[in-house]
């Protein structure tokens, strides 16, 4: 089946975009902090628009924002198609949108024709970004009960406020998320959908306008690794009776990127990053030996067991560097987040769907997070559609176009109302 497109489509996203954008703006880019003003505002955005084309919205007991049909009224699980709505500092407009987007208009697109086709929710998530405190996928991981009491404790980015803090500061009732109540249970759901630009640049480099997801990479993290070392004059201690920490951390570095070249060569999926790097700005000069850094620490991949031994590997190293340049090194909590397989009947359906949209269809893994690999690793069968983006994302560059969108849209309604 074909689906019908409806003329104000491309006009209908352009004016959510810019609405949000508009809204959100925090020059070059734009913020939507988590559990934060410019995400809250998205919500209502979304929120005022999804009611003007007739749907109904209700936000559950953890801020996340659901919309229905509102004559359809029947009670087994539903397709859920939905992503986040907060974005890093200074970021781009179409990460985690998008997909918000995408599952209005699939929704919108189901009217004229609901009784034949499976119940559908589209849903809003708060809190997939880890850039405001330190972790990934807060909204989801509440929603069904699996977000770590500890987690609430985590400190927002620039030290001031927890997570539990910020929450409670909008009313979600943080008691019941670290007793680990859940809004829904897993069989509340049949299936999620998620509708997502890529954030790297494979789809641009080959020309693809939309791809199937396989799997989605997991991490382990430290926000703040503390290498402390000696404070002292530059020119006045000779090399052998340095602590040098800013050394210290440059060695681990330089030792794991030669780890990671080798478990690469070996044919094990793998990134690692440091993404934060400072010393002491109340105390750091040109003329001082840094007595301590701080930095942080993230490792990828497809497989639980490649992060496992390379996360040894770091203890390892600090432990050699801690013996030869006379510092220490303190990590702080440790964060992980398990990586997840993408249902293959729903990526069957998806081609299928593609096939009968005469929509050519690659496949790729996604080396980024989402909200998706939360519910297929509670055991819903869940899929993820790429669409093409220029310049990455993180960035206030982001560039999705329209079509490619609207592509992505066509997809995933097809999918949705047509068996694969």
């Amino acid at each position: 089946m074909t689906m019908v497109k409806a003329l104000t489509d491309a006009a209908l996203a352009e004016r959510i975009f810019t609405a949000v954008a508009d809204a959100s703006s925090d020059a070059p880019g734009v913020s939507r902090e988590s559990y934060g003003a410019g995400e809250t505002r998205a919500l209502e955005i979304i929120a005022e628009i999804a009611a003007e084309n007739g749907l109904t919205c209700e936000t559950d007991a953890y801020g996340n924002l659901w919309m229905r049909l509102p004559e359809d009224s029947r009670r087994e699980p539903p397709v859920v198609i939905g992503s986040h709505l907060d974005s890093v500092p200074h970021g781009g407009n179409f990460d985690g949108l998008a997909g918000v987007v995408a599952a209005m208009m699939v929704l919108i697109r189901t009217r004229p024709y609901y009784d034949d086709a499976p119940p559908l929710r589209a849903l809003a998530l708060r809190g997939e970004e880890s850039a405001w405190y330190g972790k990934a996928y807060i909204g989801s991981l509440a929603l069904l009960g699996k977000l770590p009491p500890n987690a609430l404790d985590l400190h927002h980015r620039n030290g001031t406020g927890t997570l539990g803090e910020a929450m409670s500061h909008i009313g979600i009732d943080t008691h019941a998320i670290r007793a680990g109540h859940a809004v829904l249970e897993p069989k509340d759901i049949s299936a999620y959908l998620e509708l997502h630009i890529e954030q790297g640049p494979v789809m641009v480099a080959r020309n693809w306008p939309i791809t199937v997801v396989t799997g989605i990479r997991g991490n382990v993290r430290h926000n703040t690794v503390h290498c402390i070392g000696e404070a002292g004059h530059s020119g006045a201690v000779p090399r052998w009776l340095r602590k040098d920490a800013v050394l210290a951390m440059a060695e681990l570095l330089s030792r794991m990127d030669e780890h990671w070249r080798v478990l690469l060569q070996m044919g094990m999926d793998l990134v690692m990053t440091s993404g934060i790097c400072t010393t002491a700005t109340d105390s750091h000069a040109v003329s001082v030996i840094p007595g301590d850094i701080r930095f942080s620490l993230e490792i990828r991949s497809q497989d639980a067991a490649t992060m496992e031994r390379f996360y040894d590997l770091i203890r390892q190293e600090c432990r050699a560097i801690e013996t030869s340049r006379g510092v220490s090194f303190a990590f702080d909590q440790r964060i992980d987040t398990a990586p997840a397989t993408m249902d293959t009947g729903w990526i069957t359906r998806l081609e299928a769907a593609a096939h009968r949209l005469s929509l050519p269809l690659e496949s790729i893994p996604s080396g980024a997070g989402h909200d998706a690999a939360v519910f297929a690793n509670a055991g819903i069968p869940s899929a993820m559609v790429f669409v093409r983006n220029d310049h990455g994302s993180h960035n206030p560059f982001e560039a999705m176009e329209i079509a490619d969108f609207l592509k992505g849209v066509d997809l995933l309604a097809e999918a949705v109302h047509v068996p694969g």
